[in-house]
């Protein structure tokens, strides 16, 4: 199809620095373009963040801004007033504690309490510096097998995990801000991490399916985005999840009946590479059922793809519409107005008061 507007475009890509120069000028103003992700490198303090998310909007108003700010070690923005926020295996771990004066159903409400005070702190102070939305939470269960997993996640209870993430989510929703559950079905078995290696997870489909991908059926409609993982699994299909029309099709779209947006992993990691090219990679992802397609840290393949990836009409609109819902619906508190806002000072008080902060 000729590069018409029909709404955001399939690809996220990313800028180079704290300010935009004209490459990024010019790709983001690409047709093909629909999302721009931050990283730490984009990060110096809140007014620089600010003013580089508003010269994004000035150029595409329909964009979506968002990030990698889970907590703990992955958080792009950790200073000049930011909570840096927990791990999320410290809200597992507070979930289990056992002492003579808490019984195990307070622990829980506890922990679940604390989840939507994470998700609220960090949705309200992203989104009063212009992020439409970060790549939370890790659905991923920790088996103990995984490094690049490890304290991202919650737990190695499936309960504990749907449990946590949705009231989660109910933080970021209360900030007006999606959600996105991620390494669909899983990448906590698998050892390898899939930004350096090709990782593979030799267990069965019914096996996945019984516990790794239970929080994503749980969830339901409360998940707003899915990103599923550069892991291929034998047993089920050859092609990595984010490459399967099995997994993204047939599992996730048809047996868990997602209708939300399904984001690629980014296409630069060697996870990727069994794709071939990066617009053999995201075409690939883009037939196998995904709405927008990451390619991050990599320019001149953010150019191969703007240059050479095609899609048909019917297939940009559909993911459009998908993508135009993520987008916040009101206007974020400003920055001095979140702070003496009763919501986020009591959300700041309940992590300060479980140690979490």
């Amino acid at each position: 199809m000729s590069k018409s507007l029909l709404g955001p475009g399939p690809i996220t890509l990313d800028v180079l620095g704290l300010e935009l120069d004209a490459e990024d000028r010019r790709r983001i103003l690409d047709p093909l373009t629909g999302g721009v992700i931050l990283f730490a490198r984009n990060f110096s303090n809140r007014k620089q963040l600010s003013k580089l998310t508003a010269d994004i909007k000035k150029l595409r108003p329909d964009v979506l801004i968002s990030i990698d700010h889970e907590g703990g070690r992955v958080q792009r923005c950790k200073v000049d007033g930011f909570t840096h926020l927990p791990a999320m295996r410290k809200l597992g771990e507070l979930w289990l504690t056992k002492s003579k004066s808490t019984h195990p159903a307070e622990s829980a409400a506890l922990a679940m309490a604390a989840a939507t005070a994470c998700g609220y702190i960090l949705a309200a102070e992203l989104r009063a510096c212009g992020v439409d939305l970060s790549f939370t939470p890790v659905l991923d269960l920790d088996f103990g097998r995984s490094g690049v997993i490890g304290d991202r996640s919650f737990s190695r209870d499936p309960q504990i995990v749907f449990a946590l993430a949705k009231s989660l989510n109910e933080g970021l929703r209360l900030a007006d801000m999606a959600n996105c559950g991620k390494h669909f079905p899983g990448h906590g078995w698998a050892e390898a991490d899939s930004h350096v290696a090709i990782p593979v997870d030799q267990r069965s489909l019914k096996e996945i399916l019984n516990e790794d991908a239970k929080p994503y059926e749980w969830l339901d409609l409360s998940l707003a985005a899915v990103m599923p993982a550069h892991v291929i699994y034998p047993k089920v299909d050859q092609h990595p999840a984010g490459f399967s029309k099995i997994w993204l099709h047939s599992i996730l779209r048809q047996e868990l009946g997602f209708e939300g947006v399904i984001f690629s992993d980014d296409l630069s990691m060697e996870g990727a590479s069994v794709a071939g090219s990066v617009v053999k990679g995201a075409e690939l992802a883009l037939e196998a059922g995904c709405d927008a397609v990451l390619i991050c840290n990599r320019p001149d393949m953010a150019d191969q793809l703007l240059s050479k990836l095609k899609l048909t009409q019917a297939k940009q609109s559909e993911s459009a519409a998908r993508l135009n819902r993520l987008m916040p619906k009101s206007a974020a508190l400003a920055w001095d107005e979140l702070q003496s806002e009763s919501e986020y000072q009591h959300a700041i008080g309940l992590l300060k008061q479980f140690q979490l902060i």
